[in-house]
C-alpha cells in the first residue's frame, strides 16, 4: 500500500470516527480493518493509526486552528468529509514531523477532489496555505 493510499484510509477512519462516540474508538478500528478487502500491511497499519490517533489526540487544538484560518465557518457547519480532510492536514502540519508541508497540502487537496464537492479543493488548500504559513 502506498503511503497515499495509507493516507487514504486514515482519513476514512477519521471520517468514521465523527459518526460514533469517542469511546466507541477501538470498536469501530477494529471493524474498520476487519472488513477491508485486502489484509493491510503491519507498517500500513502502524501508519494509519498513527495518523488517526495523532489527530484525536490533539482534536481540540486542531479544530480551534481549523476555525481560526476559515473565516466564516464554524467547524460544526463544514461537511464531515471536508473536516475530516483537514483534521488530518492539519494534524500532518502542525504536530506530525514525518510529512513534508507540501506532500500534506497536496494529499488533502487531493482528497477533497476524489471525496467532497467541487468547491473544496479550493477551500481546504486556502486554510491548509494559512496554516502551513505560520
Amino acid at each position: 500500500m502506498s503511503r497515499r493510499s495509507a493516507r487514504k484510509n486514515a482519513f476514512f477512519l477519521l471520517f468514521q470516527m465523527d459518526f460514533n462516540k469517542a469511546e466507541e474508538y477501538e470498536q469501530v478500528k477494529e471493524i474498520f480493518f476487519a472488513e477491508k478487502e485486502e489484509p493491510v500491511e503491519e507498517e500500513d497499519k502502524d501508519f494509519i493509526i498513527s495518523e488517526v490517533e495523532g489527530t484525536r489526540s490533539h482534536l481540540e487544538e486542531i479544530d480551534g486552528i481549523i476555525g481560526e484560518y476559515a473565516k466564516g465557518w464554524h467547524v460544526g457547519r463544514m461537511s464531515k468529509v471536508d473536516l475530516a480532510i483537514l483534521r488530518l492536514a492539519v494534524y500532518e502540519l502542525r504536530f506530525s514531523q514525518d510529512t513534508p508541508v507540501g506532500v500534506a497540502i497536496n494529499e488533502a487537496v487531493e482528497l477533497a477532489k476524489k471525496f467532497s464537492s467541487d468547491e473544496a479543493p479550493g477551500f481546504i488548500n486556502g486554510i491548509l496555505g494559512k496554516v502551513a504559513a505560520v
